[in-house]
């Protein structure tokens, strides 16, 4: 492919627009010989610094942004504006395929599950489905672990690519993440539809405060959705309305979702333990299905994933009977197992205030006894949760044991300070496979645990080292050792 037609509005020189490309990156690792190297200044690191690197793995051209000035490179170097938009533009024309169908799901929480249930509710109709995101790809050929939520735009352009031609993928769901959108990694993504579950706190380490967070996610509904894609937004939480005003005002059609929702209404919900009755309306017609999750939270996730369906022409009644099918993603209130007298252990990924409140009142109903949670806060990311979410778990459980939780760079015992000084009463054991040991043998009849902050992920950061370490698969050997 020529280098004018990747980047078709910015270079017009002849002779530049001529060179033929192999390949493009903005990774100097990823460079072979005859890609355009495409150097960002990141948050820790400059990709700008790595041109050399990239030069001696063979780029024939590097492109960078219109502030940065190289001496004596031996390769043409192009400077543009918005330089990480056009890379993602640049990724889409290179690979030149996607599936016919593609969303995005934005939001605090639930986008895992939102992705997750409607590649199963498009393979229940017939479609061929992925989905892509915080627990990897999920497609017919293949299910990669270890993705970022939002992937970069090449490695995300190839990966559409792939699943389309490869694999006949003609419908993909996808997490926008606020930093994916922010950084214009799904800028190139032609998009049939969009949706926006709930807004919270987090990525205050990156945003620095929630009304920036707020207004990058925005820029899916009015930027990169396409005038005539629809936006299906969940109508029940407290930035609903502002997302709606936001939404009309870019031009876009606004479908609602929820108790207060036009498009999709929430009637009613028979919470019973490891499933929901729920009854909601779409037009003139009623639904009833089991759903079975527990949570209010799952419904909405259900409910947000039927509407996307429907938005991209699933037939409504198969969307709600797909419902009853649905299988719940890795680590999102994940019943792990039960001691011998039936006290239930749950892993689920929650690491935001939000998310940690809702899981605990998920099981608050159902639990008879004690309900009992494991769980701590990230290091090198927002201090400010850490206060609340241990004030959360002060107010909804009754045994609350703080451990480690990826500490990173950061002093753990730090970390476990920040949560300990607003619940003191708080059991600390810093390492977390001890912690979760304790718990489990605290159980009794009634019972109920929680193991929440990472959910599907299989390690534990340390310094820069990750460690194998999986949640799951601690609470499984916890529960044989309690009951041999």
């Amino acid at each position: 492919m020529l280098l004018g037609e990747l980047f078709i509005e910015c270079i017009k020189d002849d002779y530049l627009a001529s060179i033929e490309i192999t390949g493009i990156s903005a990774d100097s690792r990823q460079v072979l010989p005859g890609y355009v190297f495409v150097a960002l200044k990141g948050n820790q690191r400059d990709g700008r610094e790595y041109v050399n690197d990239a030069i001696k793995r063979g780029a024939r051209v590097i492109i960078t942004d219109n502030n940065f000035v190289f001496e004596n490179l031996s390769i043409p170097v192009i400077h543009v504006s918005e330089v990480r938009h056009r890379l993602a533009i640049a990724a889409a024309r290179f690979y030149n395929s996607q599936p016919e169908i593609m969303v995005a799901v934005t939001g605090t929480s639930g986008k895992t599950s939102v992705v997750s249930f409607i590649r199963q509710i498009w393979e229940y109709v017939g479609f061929c489905a992925a989905s892509i995101g915080t627990v990897g790809v999920v497609s017919p050929k293949r299910h990669d672990i270890g993705f970022l939520t939002t992937p970069d735009p090449v490695m995300l352009q190839r990966l559409l690519y792939e699943i389309a031609n490869d694999e006949g993928v003609t419908h993909a769901a996808f997490e926008a993440s606020s930093h994916g959108i922010d950084q214009c990694r799904i800028d190139g993504v032609h998009l049939a539809a969009a949706a926006f579950t709930n807004l919270g706190r987090d990525h205050m380490d990156y945003h620095g405060c929630i009304e920036d967070y707020f207004h990058a996610k925005m820029r899916l509904f009015n930027t990169i959705l396409p005038q005539d894609a629809p936006a299906l937004i969940f109508a029940d939480d407290v930035y609903s309305q502002k997302v709606i005003d936001i939404v009309r005002q870019a031009h876009r059609k606004v479908l609602t979702i929820g108790r207060t929702g036009k498009f999709i209404t929430l009637n009613r919900v028979e919470h019973q333990r490891l499933k929901q009755r729920v009854e909601c309306r779409m037009g003139n017609n009623i639904y009833t299905f089991d759903l079975p999750f527990s949570g209010d939270f799952q419904v909405a996730n259900a409910l947000m994933a039927a509407g996307l369906a429907i938005a991209t022409n699933a037939p409504p009644d198969m969307v709600f009977r797909s419902l009853e099918k649905l299988q719940g993603p890795p680590g999102r209130l994940e019943l792990v197992g039960k001691t011998k007298d039936g006290a239930p252990v749950y892993v689920d990924y929650a690491h935001k205030p939000e998310a940690l409140e809702q899981v605990l009142l998920s099981v608050r109903p159902f639990t008879q006894g004690r309900l009992i949670l494991v769980f701590g806060c990230g290091g090198d990311r927002d201090r400010g949760k850490r206060a609340l979410m241990g004030k959360i778990a002060e107010n909804k459980a009754d045994v609350v044991i703080v451990t480690d939780d990826n500490p990173r760079t950061e002093a753990p015992e730090k970390i476990r300070k920040d949560i300990l000084q607003v619940v003191p009463e708080a059991i600390e054991i810093a390492d977390r496979g001890k912690a979760i040991d304790y718990a489990v043998r605290l159980l009794k009849a009634g019972d109920t645990l929680i193991v929440a902050g990472k959910g599907h992920e299989n390690g534990q950061i340390i310094g820069r080292e990750t460690y194998p370490f999986s949640d799951r698969l601690k609470v499984i050997a916890a529960l044989k050792e309690r009951d041999k």
